[in-house]
């Protein structure tokens, strides 16, 4: 069983993320983490983003985050053409992590666009993480040292919370650690059938 985990920026994905990794016998997947590998390591994501960005796109065979982060979150078209170069190959790989783990009781899938990149289609259920706005700006504005105009630019660019909750199977209200940790144990406990921990 796949499950799909997702939520805006700044909701706390990887760590409700972490919290499924404590969990009994499941795997886990990051695919902004492989994703991030992936440009650097694969061949073809490289030469379709130089093809797609120029030369300055990548520095000594290193993707130039800055350099491409202000031309996508400023301009849709060309964020949706660096995931179309992206996604397949993520995709690619996820198959084949899934192949290797098919012996674990599930795998999460974590991925911050999980619907914009209709990898919810993978998934046989999804989790959304949750967190009010005002802290998730907060949160980010800390984590990555940008700025309120720039948290909301990287916001615009992802589908609205209440639209990622209506399609998804379980919520996670990521106000409290304590609370959530109970969260993650009882969805836990309801995909894998142990009711008697519920």
């Amino acid at each position: 069983m796949i499950v799909g985990l997702t939520g805006g920026i700044g909701s706390g994905k990887s760590t409700v993320a972490k919290m499924f990794a404590e969990q009994n016998n499941v795997a886990i997947y990051i695919a902004d983490k492989e994703a991030k590998e992936l440009v650097n390591s694969s061949k073809t994501i490289k030469t379709k983003i130089i093809d797609e960005f120029g030369d300055k796109a990548y520095n000594k065979n290193i993707l130039n985050r800055e350099y491409i982060s202000n031309i996508v979150f400023k301009n849709p078209e060309k964020l949706q053409k660096l995931n179309k170069i992206i996604h397949p190959e993520v995709r690619n790989h996820f198959l084949n992590f899934k192949k290797i783990n098919v012996n674990k009781s599930y795998i999460v899938y974590e991925a911050a666009i999980l619907f914009e990149a209709k990898a919810d289609l993978l998934c046989d259920k999804i989790i959304t993480v949750f967190t009010d706005k005002t802290t998730r700006l907060k949160r980010v504005m800390l984590r990555d040292d940008i700025s309120k105009y720039e948290v909301e630019n990287r916001m615009q660019n992802q589908w609205d919370e209440s639209k990622k909750i209506l399609l998804s199977n379980y919520v996670i209200w990521n106000d409290d650690l304590t609370k959530t940790q109970l969260q993650v144990k009882k969805i836990h406990n309801i995909l894998t059938n142990n009711r008697k921990l519920i």
